[in-house]
């Protein structure tokens, strides 16, 4: 599974993106997010208020429940502003 992070994400997780192989248990986000929290204090201060922070899914806009395999994309990024 190849995730991507962005913004102020990159910073916590010190990585833009990482390839990972994820438990069979992980068949969801929130699954993932929960995973991923475990891997580092950086991945856990990055994803720690998941109301934040935009997913995605092979480039589609997901939610915590959208079903992910290991051959999928995945980015976290914060929401988009602009003026």
């Amino acid at each position: 599974m190849k995730i991507h992070y962005f913004a102020w994400m990159r910073e916590h997780t010190q990585c833009a993106q990482e390839m990972l192989s994820v438990p069979a248990h992980v068949t969801n986000v929130e699954a993932l997010i929960e995973h991923l929290r475990a891997l580092s204090e950086g991945h856990a201060n990055a994803l720690r208020n998941i109301k934040t922070v935009r997913v995605a899914v092979n480039k589609q806009y997901a939610q915590l429940d959208t079903a992910i395999t290991d051959a999928d994309e995945i980015a976290f990024f914060p929401p988009v502003t602009g003026g």
